[in-house]
């Protein structure tokens, strides 16, 4: 079963660098792929979810929270596409992967700042993964995983929806699907 390794923090303005190429050639007997600097990668060799874990904590040169999820959640969550109709305009739409499933869940949407004015607006959950829009219409800019964390009391890493769609094409290539 393919698995989806995403790091929460790592490269992110100098803070907890890493080399996301050095790690995927380090973890090459697990036939990974990286895609991007954020810290994602796809595991597409048969292996256990405590194996991939281990595996991805030795490599990393920095401490951080490890979330894996299986490839076909990504697959399903991509095909859901829970948010397709905020397609248009300056909103963009962000996917927030939790460490665990949330002991509370708020009643969405979620928006900050409140109102009319909303820059992040929670709109779905689907186990693990909490999909959210996200619009710049001021300052300070709110970032939809701070909004995830504070609502659902776990740590929490975010991806743009592109990103789940390159994960996807990876999952998927060679499958005819």
């Amino acid at each position: 079963m393919p698995w989806v390794v995403l790091l929460r923090g790592v490269n992110v303005g100098g803070h907890k660098p890493i080399r996301p190429s050095v790690v995927a050639r380090d973890l090459a007997a697990y036939d990974v792929v990286s895609i991007g600097a954020a810290g994602t990668f796809v595991v597409r060799a048969p292996v256990s979810r405590p194996a991939v874990r281990a595996a991805v904590l030795r490599a990393l040169p920095v401490a951080t929270d490890v979330m894996v999820c299986r490839g076909r959640d990504v697959l399903e969550l991509h095909r859901a596409d829970p948010s397709g109709r905020a397609r248009a305009g300056t909103v963009t739409r962000y996917v927030t992967v939790l460490a665990r499933r949330p002991r509370r869940r708020p009643p969405l949407p979620v928006h900050r700042p409140p109102g009319r004015a909303w820059q992040v607006r929670v709109v779905c959950v689907q186990g693990v993964f909490v999909v959210s829009l996200h619009r710049r219409t001021g300052r300070p800019l709110i970032y939809p995983n701070a909004v995830v964390e504070q609502q659902f009391g776990v740590p929490a890493t975010t991806r743009n929806w592109s990103t789940i769609g390159a994960i996807c094409d990876i999952l998927t290539a060679g499958q005819g699907t």
